[in-house]
C-alpha cells in the first residue's frame, strides 16, 4: 500500500489515495498503521475518496480504529495532497465529510500548498446535538465534577463533540490522568474531546487537547475552533484568536454574523512510502 505521511501542527495522519487503492477494513488498518512501534506511527488514517456531492471525500479513522466525523488539521492536509499531486488545479475546493461538506481555500506558493483556510461551518451548541446530557438547552460555563474536583465546561460540537474548560496553567496539567476521565464521563454518550485552555490575552490562547480515541495530540483543528467559540461565549477573547498548540499555531475566526468558524493553518508532507500489512 502506497501512503503519504502528513501533519498539520503536529496532528499527523497516514494518507491513502482511495481513487487507486481500495481498503477493505480501514478501521483495522488505522489501528495497524497508527502504532508508533510496529506501524508507521500516526494519530490515525485518512483515506481520500471520490465524492458524488463534492470535489473529494475525506474518510478519517482514529488510532483506536474508530471512525471520526471531522478533523480540521487532517482536512487541510487533504487539500495539500490533492493539489500537490495534481488531482485538482483549483485553489478553492469542497470536501465531503461525515459532518458535512467543507469549503477550503488554498494558499499556494511555488506550485505547492503552504496554508489552507477552511470554513468549518456553524458551531452546534444545543446539548442534545453535541451531545451532552444536561437539563439545560446549552452547556455554557456549567459545573461538572471530574476526579472529585469541580470544573466548569462549555460544550460545542464542530461535527464532533468538545468540552472546553479553562485552567490557569496548562503546562503543569496532568492530562494523561484527567483526560480519560473527561472522555468517558457518563454525561457524554459519544465520549468527548476535551480542550484545556489558558487565556493569554484577548487574541491569544494556549491549548492542550485530549482526543477521544487517540489521547493527547499535538493539535486538534475542530478543538481549536470549538475553544474559540467557547472563549467568545464566555467573554474571554475577541472573535479572531491565535491558538497556540503543542504542535504550532492556528488562526481561528468566529464570524457570529455568518454563524461560521474559519480556521487557517499549515499542512506539510513528512514522507511517502509503501507499507506491507
Amino acid at each position: 500500500m502506497k501512503f503519504t505521511k502528513m501533519e498539520g501542527c503536529g496532528n499527523d495522519y497516514v494518507y491513502v489515495n482511495g481513487f487507486d487503492t481500495k481498503i477493505e477494513d480501514p478501521n483495522k488498518l488505522s489501528e495497524i498503521v497508527s502504532n508508533r512501534h510496529f506501524g508507521i506511527g500516526s494519530d490515525g488514517l485518512i483515506v481520500i475518496n471520490p465524492s458524488d456531492v463534492a470535489d473529494f471525500k475525506m474518510s478519517m479513522y482514529n488510532a483506536d480504529g474508530s471512525e471520526g466525523k471531522m478533523c480540521g488539521n487532517g482536512i487541510r492536509c487533504v487539500a495539500k495532497y490533492v493539489y500537490d499531486n495534481k488531482m485538482t488545479d483549483k485553489t478553492t475546493i469542497t470536501v465531503e465529510t461525515l459532518s458535512g461538506i467543507k469549503t477550503l481555500v488554498l494558499n499556494v506558493e511555488d506550485d505547492k500548498v503552504k496554508t489552507v483556510r477552511v470554513n468549518m461551518g456553524s458551531p452546534i451548541l444545543e446539548s442534545a446535538k453535541v451531545p451532552v446530557v444536561s437539563e439545560k438547552d446549552k452547556v455554557i460555563d456549567e459545573p461538572v465534577m471530574v476526579n472529585n474536583k469541580e470544573y466548569r465546561i462549555t460544550c460545542v460540537s464542530m461535527g464532533n463533540p468538545h468540552a472546553i474548560t479553562f485552567v490557569d496553567d496548562i503546562d503543569s496539567l496532568d492530562i494523561e490522568h484527567i483526560g480519560p476521565m473527561f472522555e468517558k464521563k457518563e454525561i457524554f454518550p459519544e465520549q468527548v474531546n476535551t480542550e484545556f485552555i489558558q487565556v493569554v490575552s484577548r487574541d491569544v490562547i494556549k491549548m492542550r487537547v485530549w482526543e477521544r480515541g487517540s489521547g493527547e495530540t499535538l493539535a486538534c483543528g475542530t478543538g481549536a475552533c470549538a475553544s474559540v467559540v467557547a472563549c467568545v461565549l464566555n467573554g474571554l477573547t475577541e472573535d479572531k484568536v491565535t491558538v497556540k498548540l503543542l504542535g504550532g499555531d492556528l488562526f481561528i475566526e468566529y464570524n457570529r454574523d455568518e454563524d461560521a468558524v474559519y480556521m487557517t493553518g499549515p499542512a506539510r508532507i513528512t514522507f511517502t512510502g509503501e507499507f506491507n500489512y
